[in-house]
């Protein structure tokens, strides 16, 4: 996948930042740093199998143009691109546009995307995502929550 100049500015500007002593390389160890400026949070699992495609010649350093090879492939977003992800998101589970989701309106999303969900699968759904209590998840809430998954 062809990276935009933005993408590739972004992957740049993060890159740099965690190669210390400018030597076009960083260490295995900071690639999950890297990806967590851009909002990513991948789990150990992940960071190996990456590691493994980034590092291939087996040095604990990623080049930068090994770097850039695999960003483009995992596919890097903007802040602005993960926020329309989100929000539309949301859209889809608000399904009366009233700026909030409710244990219906959750369960008939999962139910249409072939994930039933029981009454009490869907109520503790609501109620871990549910900070102020009102019984219905927000906007900030939603984000909030989809932030905290693993």
């Amino acid at each position: 996948e062809k990276l935009t100049d933005d993408e590739m500015r972004e992957i740049t500007d993060a890159f740099r930042q965690y190669d210390k002593n400018e030597d076009g390389s960083i260490s295995c160890e900071e690639l999950g740093c890297v990806l967590r400026s851009f909002g990513q949070n991948p789990t150990q699992a992940e960071l190996k199998e990456l590691i493994k495609e980034m590092d291939p010649n087996k040095n604990g350093r990623i080049e930068f143009k090994e770097f850039v090879d695999g960003m483009s492939r995992r596919g890097i977003k903007s802040q602005e691109q993960e926020e329309d992800e989100l929000l539309a998101a949301f859209r889809v589970f608000d399904r009366d546009d009233n700026g909030y989701i409710t244990a219906p309106e959750l369960r008939h999303v999962m139910t249409s995307c072939g994930e039933p969900m029981t009454d009490d699968e869907v109520d503790k759904m609501i109620e871990e995502a549910d900070v102020d209590e009102d019984g219905r998840v927000n906007y900030q809430e939603f984000v909030r929550m989809m932030a905290s998954r693993p």
